[in-house]
Parts: structure tokens; C-alpha cells; sequence
């Protein structure tokens, strides 16, 4: 795994960059282990950025964007476009390197870097249609339009789960809008986002835009606070568990700052009894068991009809057992490592709850030996994709919390609105989904009232993974609010100005106001 380390980062020119070690792999104060989720050993060490690190790069953050957003907003999309370019050409290798990282298997790391390579394109097209608005003025010889301006310099703070594609949701967006980026990413993941931000910067650099793209990797304490306080920072983006962005909204609502949250998801799929079960349950698997669970759209409830419930959960079942579980690297394995040691003991903590509860393990269920593997003999932080059945009462209080580890629990329900009901009872409303072959079942479920799913996300005959870029990503209640990638996100970067002309050469008040002098 070290000569696989140190090809890749020889592919995307890292070979001497002074923040990485792969020789030095010894604890020590100022630096981070990365550690291979696939062996559990050290692969490389990263040199931690301090306090005055952290001001260095906050500085030329802020002094970037004031040079940035005078650059006219077609311009900067010509700038996303070469980023985008540049990022097919190195797509296999960062893919190599996500899987290498944190556990995500290959074609799940490759697609993560593409989905970058989507953002940037559509980037491209929006920095030519950043519109704003005119409307009529109630006073003669006026003017009035609203027009939407450069931000800021902005705070991106990622999760390990996706180390690349979170940042370019942001990333790309907020450069056409004028904005620059300081980047702090997780501490489990910090090769991937030396990588991405070195090639980002070294497009910009090249066609002299310095400082637009910035990357700080430091503990919390000493970077993220710093970062979250500082009114450089007008928006900070933010994704990771609930906890956090509590934290983060209240620091920076103290300021009277903007937030973006992409925060945890507690997701629920309905398979109602007139469902295409072979579509079901290809879907089910994969959104349960893709990145190990470790997704916020992972399938982590299943509600089936009582009609189909015993069936569905033997073919499940099945499938599991046919599950290749080993190397992210490795060809047809869908699931990889847990990302640390903590991660398996949480994995482990929620089975023994869920067997307490009254909960039927039907799969899985325990760490897997390294003989299970693919290949076998690996070390690393591997477990059994878990099938947990909710017992006859339907309580399952487990199931109310988020755990980043592929355990799936299955309920059954009677009618379509008592599933919605359970559904929606969960702290988090990122992502949901229903399979029926019903026109009335899938309207119910998206009902425009709002008293269908409460979820920003809503799929019809699609599992509750794998978004796409065009439309705008994130989720309601405790996922936090917030909206990345398609849509209108772009306005989130921005600032609304209202700006009204008066050419009449006479002062005239609205609301019909006069003023005598």
C-alpha cells in the first residue's frame, strides 16, 4: 500500500510536497498519521498547520477575494473550466487516492472525483447567468433591479466521508461567483485534499489568479475555531455529524454570520406491495452498504409492505451473503473499511442496542474475519454488512440515531401513510424514497402540500443515494438547512444588493410620502 501511496502522489505531483512524509511515520506533536482504513497502518505523515498558519492563510484567503471579484464572472468560469480539464486528467488517480484513504471503493472514489468534474462544467455554464431581477418602480422616472455581488472569502470544512466532491460542490461555485476558498478538511483525510487543492491552485496560478483556491489542515482547536469566529469568513460551509453544526451555527450566528450545513441523515426507504422488488432491492443494498455505510444518504431505515416484508428480507438476505466485503482497490468489492477503529466499536455499540431493543440480526452482525476478505489476510477496520429486523412492536429506539456503519433496520408497515408517518418521525430529513409502480402511491409520497416526505430529497423508484450535481443538494430539520451543487446554491455565495435610479431631477418619496421645504 506505500508503493501504491507513492505512485499516486508521483502522478499527481506530489512527490515533494513538504507537507507529506512517507518515511517518517512515528507520532509526534505538529503532525497527523494518515492511517490505511484497508491495513490499519500509518501510510503517511501530514504536517499540521498552527495559529499563525492559520492567519497566514486566512490573510491571502481575504486579499485574493478582493482581487478575484473584479475579474468579470465569464472570465472566472473560463478559469473553472481549465480546473474542470485538468481534474478529467487526473480523475483515476484522485479516485485511487480517495479509495487509498478512507475506505471508499474504487468506482465510488472515481465517481466522487467526477462529481467535481460535473460541478466544474456546470460552474462554467452559470458564470454567464448569474442574473438578477427589474421590476417597475411605484415612482415615475425610476429605476429598480436587484443584482447579486461577490460574497466574501469562504469556509469549506468537509468530512472524510467524501474528501473531494463536498469541497467542489462549494469550490466551484463560489469561484464563478467571485468568491475564494479556504479549505479545512478532515484530519482523516488529508492527503485527498492536498492533492485536489494543489491541482485546483495550479490551474489558477497559472492563469494568474493566486490565493483563489487555500487549504489549512490543523486540529480543531487550533484551525476550525479560528475559522468559524472569523468575520473574514461571511459564510461557512460546513458538513459533518449534527453535534458540529450545532456548534459551528451558533459560533457563527454569535457574529451574525452565514451558515451552510450539511449535517446527518437518518434515511428511509418505503418498498410499497405493488413495488418492482428486483429494482428494490438492487437499490437497497447499494444504498445500505456503498462506502461502508458511511454515507449521510445511507439507507439506514427500510420500511416494506406486511405483504412482502418476509419475502423481501429473504432476498435480502441473499444478496448480502454475496456481498464481497475486502480492499476498496480490489475488483467487484462493494464494501470497504470503516474509516477508524472507533467507527467498528460504534458499529459494534449500535448491534449490541439493536439485539437489547429486541432487534433479529438477519445478516452480519459482527466484525469480519480476515478470512472473509478479499483478499484474505487484511487488517484493517472491516465488519459484516448488518440486516437488523425491528421486532413485532415496531420499537426500535436505534434506529433513531445515525450510526456510520452499514446496519440497515427493517420495519414493516400496513398503509402507504402510516409508512410516511414512521418516515418522517426521525430527527434528521436529509434523504428519502419509495418504490411503486402506483402514480397515486408516488404523488402521495412527493404530495406538494408538504404532507408528503419531509425530506430535501424525495426519489421515486430510486434509492436514497447518489444525487446529481443539477439539482440542489442537502436536507431539512437536524441535516441542517442548507442546499449545495444545482438550483439556485449559487445565491448562497452571494450577497443581494436592490439598487434604485432616480433620472427625473425631482425627489420623489415612495409610498406617496411629500415633502414640503
Amino acid at each position: 500500500m506505500a508503493s501504491e501511496l507513492a505512485s499516486i502522489l508521483n502522478t499527481l505531483g506530489l512527490t515533494d510536497d513538504p507537507r507529506i512524509s512517507l518515511d517518517r511515520l512515528e507520532p509526534g506533536a505538529g503532525f497527523v498519521l494518515c492511517e490505511n482504513p484497508t491495513t490499519g497502518e500509518a501510510m503517511a505523515r501530514v504536517r499540521l498547520d498552527d495559529a499563525d498558519a492559520y492567519e497566514r492563510a486566512a490573510s491571502e484567503a481575504h486579499a485574493a477575494f478582493l482581487r478575484w471579484r473584479t475579474v468579470p464572472a465569464p472570465v472566472r468560469g473560463q478559469v473553472v473550466r481549465a480546473i474542470g480539464d485538468e481534474l478529467r486528467v487526473h480523475r483515476d488517480a484522485l479516485g485511487r487516492l480517495v479509495s487509498l484513504e478512507v475506505g471508499k471503493s474504487l468506482p465510488e472514489g472515481i465517481g466522487e472525483v467526477q462529481e467535481t468534474v460535473d460541478i466544474a462544467d456546470f460552474a462554467v455554464g452559470l458564470s454567464r447567468q448569474l442574473y438578477g431581477l427589474t421590476m417597475p418602480s411605484e415612482r415615475a422616472m425610476h429605476a429598480m433591479r436587484e443584482q447579486w455581488l461577490p460574497l466574501g472569502a469562504i469556509g469549506v470544512i468537509t468530512a472524510f466521508n467524501f474528501p473531494n466532491a463536498v469541497w467542489g460542490w462549494n469550490a466551484m461555485l463560489a469561484a464563478v461567483c467571485g468568491d475564494s476558498v479556504l479549505w479545512k478538511p478532515s484530519l482523516l483525510a488529508p492527503l485527498t485534499a492536498i492533492a485536489t487543492n494543489t491541482i485546483c491552485q495550479r490551474v489558477a496560478s497559472r492563469m494568474g489568479h493566486e490565493g483563489v483556491f487555500g487549504l489549512v489542515i490543523g486540529e480543531d482547536q487550533v484551525v476550525g475555531e479560528r475559522m468559524i469566529a472569523d468575520k473574514r469568513f461571511p459564510l461557512i460551509s460546513a458538513t459533518g455529524s449534527c453535534r458540529m453544526g450545532r456548534h459551528v451555527g451558533g459560533v457563527v450566528a454569535q457574529r451574525l454570520g452565514r451558515c451552510l450545513l450539511e449535517l446527518g441523515g437518518n434515511n428511509a426507504l418505503i418498498v410499497e406491495r405493488d413495488a418492482d422488488l428486483d429494482l428494490a432491492l438492487k437499490s437497497v443494498v447499494f444504498g445500505a452498504i456503498g462506502t461502508a455505510g458511511q454515507r449521510c444518504t445511507t439507507t439506514r431505515r427500510l420500511y416494506l409492505h406486511e405483504s412482502i416484508a418476509d419475502e423481501f428480507c429473504e432476498r435480502l438476505v441473499r444478496a448480502y451473503a454475496s456481498v464481497k466485503v475486502g480492499d476498496p482497490l480490489a475488483k467487484g468489492v462493494l464494501c470497504g473499511p470503516l474509516v477508524s477503529a472507533a467507527a467498528v466499536e460504534g458499529f459494534e455499540s449500535a448491534v449490541a442496542a439493536a439485539k437489547s431493543q429486541g432487534g433479529e440480526v438477519l445478516a452480519g452482525g459482527s466484525r469480519a474475519e480476515a478470512s472473509e476478505l478479499t483478499p484474505p489476510g487484511l487488517g484493517g477496520h472491516f465488519v459484516r454488512p448488518t440486516i437488523v429486523r425491528a421486532p413485532a412492536s415496531g420499537e426500535l429506539p436505534i434506529a433513531r440515531e445515525e450510526t456510520f456503519a452499514p446496519i440497515l433496520y427493517v420495519f414493516t408497515f400496513k398503509t402507504l401513510e402510516e409508512a410516511i408517518a414512521k418516515q418522517n418521525d426521525a430527527d434528521q430529513g436529509l434523504s428519502s424514497a419509495i418504490f411503486t409502480e402506483s402514480a397515486r402511491s408516488a404523488e402521495r409520497f412527493l404530495d406538494p402540500s408538504g404532507a408528503g416526505s419531509d425530506c430535501g430529497l424525495a426519489y421515486v423508484n430510486l434509492g436514497t443515494s447518489g444525487a446529481e450535481i443539477g439539482g440542489a443538494f442537502g436536507g431539512e430539520k437536524d441535516t441542517g438547512g442548507g442546499r449545495e451543487s444545482g438550483s439556485d446554491s449559487w445565491k448562497a455565495y452571494m450577497r443581494r444588493q436592490t439598487c434604485s435610479v432616480n433620472f427625473s431631477g425631482e425627489l420623489r418619496l415612495a409610498q406617496g410620502i411629500e415633502l414640503d421645504l
